[in-house]
């Protein structure tokens, strides 16, 4: 339930609008006084304030510029019996939400109240994408936005499945920023990096003396989150037996530790991600189908930086102006050929590739203007259609790559590699190429390579 606070020194006004809002699902507190609507907004967490801009103790102005202060996405709803144009610009200016004239109509304020309310809710995920995430203009994100919008305030698990760099995690917290979450804990977890026997003990903690070196308690992510939010990044890396208990600790909201009975509650709200296909993965018996449906409670698909093509270019002047601070550089912009290499790259690695690629140019740079010259070699090659460089970058040195980072070219000899290092095993190929099984058998259909029985 939204809280609202109304600041007025008419009584007949504040009360009335109390009790109007609170028939309307708000929960409101009302006070006459400037100075204890202040300790009011110190002490209490509110999602909107109506205020008086005349009051016997205060004004408006000193008002909405403490909040603005102390929160500046809170909105602000002034309310005045005094009609001035120049004052209502410059409380916009100061970022009042807007303002209203007297006589005051309840029905007009409600209608307001809601419209200032979602402002907030968008503008709070907005800036949780400004920490290094790019919202953009293509229609593909912008269908997310919405998506984390409608999620953010509930406690269902989501599942994100994209692309590797694509920002899974910054989704995450966007999410996490938006909830009423927002004030607790961010655990993220990189499920990938956590060895097979130290799983366990990881995510749920250890007592001392459970196993060999375990010479301390230890409290896992699942405590460390308490409150909050545990993000589980490339969740379907996480090992077979250990999905089990990952399962109870979801259905349950109950952990117990390594070498410990003892049953622990938690309250955390689980986000997971995921740069494969886990749908193939429980066709193999390699990810548990209860889990599966458990943490899929709400999909979200990112989309690759490649489905973004209106946004690169605003990517490529943030990640600039990053550099240019980082490295002490002035670089302003890029020169028409590197611009249209940049839009018409592929970006396997997405949005961290693309950073990547402009760090490394404006560290290089000897000019103001990004010129090809500064490019890496693969996306050179890549670009100029040099089929025989464009192999030798494709394959790793010492095997295979995923097959998104192939081109067209490469393909049939990737996807041999990963044959024959699986030993023709194809589960455990298309694994290596981070694509499924039918993809696979599509692909060695489609260039006639040889699969040994």
């Amino acid at each position: 339930m939204k809280k609202i606070l109304i600041i007025d020194d008419d009584l007949y006004i504040c009360n009335l609008l109390v009790k109007y809002l609170q028939q309307h699902g708000y929960q409101t507190e009302g006070t006459i006084s400037g100075l204890k609507g202040l300790q009011l907004i110190d002490k209490k967490s509110f999602d909107l304030v109506l205020c008086d801009y005349r009051l016997p103790d205060s004004d408006g102005s000193k008002i909405l510029g403490h909040i603005k202060s102390k929160n500046p996405a809170i909105p602000v709803i002034i309310m005045t019996a005094y009609a001035d144009v120049k004052i209502a610009v410059k409380l916009i200016k100061a970022g009042a939400f807007d303002y209203v004239t007297k006589p005051i109509h309840p029905e007009e304020i409600l209608q307001l109240v809601g419209k200032a309310i979602e402002s907030r809710q968008q503008k709070e995920v907005s800036m949780s994408f400004e920490k290094g995430f790019i919202v953009g203009k293509s229609p593909a994100i912008h269908e997310v936005m919405q998506h984390v919008k409608a999620v953010a305030p509930t406690d269902i698990t989501v599942l994100i499945e994209g692309e590797t760099g694509s920002g899974k995690e910054y989704i995450a917290r966007a999410i996490h920023r938006a909830s009423k979450r927002k004030d607790m804990p961010f655990i993220a977890v990189d499920c990938g990096a956590i060895p097979k026997e130290l799983a366990n003990s990881e995510l749920f903690g250890h007592v001392k003396g459970a196993f060999t070196g375990a010479i301390n308690d230890k409290i896992g992510y699942f405590e460390q989150a308490k409150g909050g939010t545990l993000f589980l990044d490339e969740v379907g890396n996480l090992p077979y037996e250990n999905q089990i208990k990952l399962l109870r600790a979801l259905q349950e909201l109950i952990i117990s530790k390594v070498g410990d009975n003892k049953s622990i509650k938690v309250d955390v709200r689980l986000i997971a991600a995921t740069n494969g296909d886990l749908l193939s993965q429980l066709e193999e018996h390699e990810f548990r189908e209860d889990l599966y449906h458990r943490l899929n409670g709400f999909k979200l698909k990112l989309p690759s930086l490649r489905d973004r093509g209106e946004d690169i270019l605003e990517f490529v002047d943030f990640f600039i102006n990053k550099a240019n601070k980082a490295f002490n550089k002035n670089i302003s912009g890029l020169d028409e050929v590197l611009e249209k290499i940049i839009l018409q790259y592929h970006w396997f690695g997405n949005i961290r590739e693309l950073q990547n690629v402009i760090n490394r140019a404006v560290l290089l740079s000897q000019t103001d203007i990004l010129s090809i010259d500064v490019l890496p070699d693969e996306i050179k090659y890549n670009t100029h259609q040099n089929s025989t460089i464009k192999t030798q970058f494709a394959l790793h040195k010492n095997g295979p790559t995923e097959l998104k980072e192939a081109t067209e070219v490469t393909e049939k000899e990737v996807i041999s590699n990963a044959l024959i290092n699986s030993n023709y095993n194809k589960s455990k190929a298309a694994k290596i190429l981070n694509i499924d099984r039918k993809t696979l058998y599509n692909k060695i259909k489609l260039y006639e390579i040889e699969v040994l029985k």
